[in-house]
């Protein structure tokens, strides 16, 4: 079940109901979660579930629900099991047989991805790179060529050297979001180029404090190759100029030698010619 990422009110009505009827709440942090629970007046028993005694906590939420007994899984924000525990236990809840409901709201990941303005569909969310920095670099340069927009989080204390990470393995040219604190009182949602990252980090101390997300843009698509410049040159004259004419003009754009560029003419030519037969 998902809990507000910040602001209190970001939480759906169906998760609050469910909140309210469930024998027992899994929490990745107890205080945390009553806090939530005493906010909207809810009593609900409460077990603790994080990554130091999740396996352990399996038997006993296994238990409860071989008992018959309902329970809903929390994290202290967002989703469990994004970038948070709760994989292990919802794996095991589906291995005995019991239903798994997903109960969706907040998303830091993608609340960050609809400030940040870049445009097209198609994203990959990391969650977080490795602390150790040979092992973030390798990572990063793993990543770097992907065309797609990069959704990092960070924690506060590696925010500066995650991004000069960043600047060092994808290039200062790309545009970066920085979002932190997103929905709470100090939220902020900044973008800049990569090279220009670590100076706005360091122009406050606030700006280096919260919880981050950071958005960069995908790799830009690679630059044609000569011989793929070439067909296209040909395939663009060739719709327009007889074939000895249009390997004059490539020649004379810089496309490649006559001898070079006739044969591949005449084989542009003649999967024209056989499209247009097949029509």
């Amino acid at each position: 079940m998902a809990t507000p990422i910040g602001n209190l009110r970001d939480i759906s009505l169906r998760a609050l109901d469910v909140l309210k009827a469930v024998d027992a709440v899994a929490a990745e942090d107890t205080r945390v979660t009553r806090r939530l629970l005493d906010h909207y007046g809810i009593a609900a028993r409460l077990i603790p579930v994080h990554e130091h005694n999740e396996k352990r906590a399996v038997k006993q939420v296994l238990a409860l629900l071989d008992a018959g007994k309902s329970l809903a899984l929390t994290c202290d924000a967002g989703t469990p099991a994004i970038s948070d525990p709760g994989a292990v236990l919802v794996a095991a809840v589906q291995a005995a047989g019991h239903a798994v409901a997903p109960v969706p709201g907040a998303n830091a990941a993608i609340a960050a991805l609809s400030a940040a303005g870049f445009p097209g569909t198609r994203f990959l969310f990391y969650g977080f790179l490795p602390a150790h920095a040979g092992e973030r670099r390798r990572e990063l340069q793993r990543i770097a060529a992907l065309p797609y927009v990069l959704v990092f989080y960070e924690a506060p204390h590696r925010i500066a050297e995650c991004v000069e990470a960043m600047c060092e393995a994808l290039g200062g040219e790309r545009e970066l979001v920085i979002a932190r604190e997103l929905t709470k009182l100090y939220e902020t949602v900044h973008r800049g180029p990569l090279a220009q990252a670590g100076a706005w980090l360091a122009g406050h101390a606030d700006r280096r404090r919260g919880e981050f997300v950071l958005v960069v843009e995908g790799a830009a698509a690679p630059a044609p190759t000569g011989a793929a410049r070439a067909r296209r040159t040909l395939e663009v004259l060739l719709a327009e100029l007889p074939l000895k004419q249009a390997v004059e003009v490539a020649v004379k754009l810089g496309s490649g030698r006559k001898n070079e560029l006739y044969p591949l003419a005449l084989e542009l030519k003649r999967k024209r010619g056989a499209v247009s037969g097949k029509r």
